[in-house]
């Protein structure tokens, strides 16, 4: 049962790094700075940093996800463990399968007491699961609402009192036209007008035509901040506040994140602290490479529009709460509070998309018990 244990855990953070990778850099993705990919690779650097740092730097959450005191000593076994790592890793695995970011947290807390119900009946100890992690995981997407709409507020007045302005461009290029969208007879600036154009445009060779785009979303077209601080350009000091602030979030979540899963090795006496965060590090940054990109699609581009300066207020307000909160040796979900922030950006711009949100809420609230449901099952089974 401890090899199975060990396979289980590689599992489970295999589907926590497709999952969760992507959540500290889709801010970049959707605000257009990287690709999808140059976001990845970001993503997978900065967790595998913080897997490594996770094992010196958050000792508290490797114990309060050892499961100590949620059930007997005698309960505490790797079959009952391996139920729990099976029970999130299935839960987190459904979700990333139709591109919901979903919290790893409360999977794990939810299998955990699905497991102890049946592993120890009355001597399950939910109280230890309330006082522990129940306040710190309904209070952090809350406060990263109110933080990251109140960042983004103050940098924009800020922004604003420095002479710096957001400007919308004109983009000019040539355009790829399937000759088959253009009807005979049929001008080329009308057939621009049937493909969205909004000006004229003119014959070229090889079946393009050079056209004039303007629009305001941020999606279509490029913004960037006009005006230099210290003499230095304003646009390029934001991009480079944001990507930095995405690899600190990659690395804040893997901080957070690893001690969870590595606690569930306590029955694995043959594998050291050091090498599980190594281990669990590397299939992480496997699941974020091969299994990412629904999630990725979510909260890069369907939860809100989103500039440079925007993704950079989430991005902040993200890595201080995940960041002091593994230092405390507090359990938050980064999905919850990336999202969270996400949210209070949309709510501040009114550029939320909520059938979005009300989706990924739904998967929130479904988390935990159908992960409960998955450890009880799999405890019994185990025990049978």
């Amino acid at each position: 049962m401890a090899w199975v244990l060990l396979a289980v855990a590689l599992i489970l953070a295999f589907l926590n790094g497709a999952n969760d990778n992507m959540k500290g850099v889709a801010t970049l993705y959707g605000a257009g700075v990287f690709s999808r990919r140059k976001a990845l690779l970001l993503a997978t650097v900065s967790t595998g940093l913080g897997s490594l740092a996770s094992i010196y730097l958050a000792p508290g959450l490797l114990r309060a996800f050892s499961a100590k005191g949620l059930v007997p000593q005698e309960s505490l076994t790797p079959a009952f463990l391996a139920a729990a790592a099976l029970a999130a890793g299935g839960a987190v695995l459904l979700a990333t399968r139709f591109g919901f970011p979903v919290s790893t947290t409360h999977a794990l807390l939810g299998g955990l007491a699905g497991a102890g119900f049946v592993a120890a009946g009355p001597a399950l100890n939910l109280g230890a699961l309330g006082a522990t992690f129940v306040l710190p995981l309904l209070l952090s997407p809350l406060l990263a609402i109110v933080l990251a709409g109140g960042m983004y507020v103050a940098g924009r007045w800020t922004r604003r009192r420095l002479g710096i302005e957001a400007a919308t461009c004109v983009c000019v290029g040539k355009t790829w036209v399937p000759m088959s969208v253009a009807p005979r007879g049929v001008p080329s600036s009308a057939t621009f007008a049937r493909i969205g154009a909004t000006s004229g445009a003119v014959a070229a060779p090889g079946g393009t035509r050079l056209a004039v785009f303007v629009d305001e979303s941020a999606e279509a077209c490029w913004r960037r901040y006009v005006g230099a601080v210290a003499g230095v350009s304003a646009h390029r000091l934001v991009t480079a506040a944001h990507v930095t602030s995405a690899g600190v979030v990659g690395f804040a979540r893997a901080l957070n994140d690893t001690p969870k899963i590595l606690g569930l090795l306590a029955g694995v006496s043959f594998i050291s602290p050091a090498a599980g965060g190594i281990a669990l590090g590397a299939a992480m940054a496997a699941g974020g490479l091969l299994a990412s990109r629904r999630v990725a699609e979510t909260l890069g581009k369907n939860v809100t529009a989103m500039n440079e300066g925007q993704g950079f207020a989430g991005n902040l307000a993200t890595s201080i709460l995940v960041a002091g909160a593994s230092g405390l040796g507090l359990p938050v979900s980064t999905t919850h509070v990336a999202a969270g922030g996400l949210f209070g950006i949309g709510s501040v711009t009114g550029d939320l998309r909520w059938k979005t949100a009300g989706s990924i809420l739904a998967a929130w609230i479904t988390t935990l018990p159908l992960a409960a449901a998955l450890g009880a099952t799999g405890m019994w089974v185990l025990r049978r």
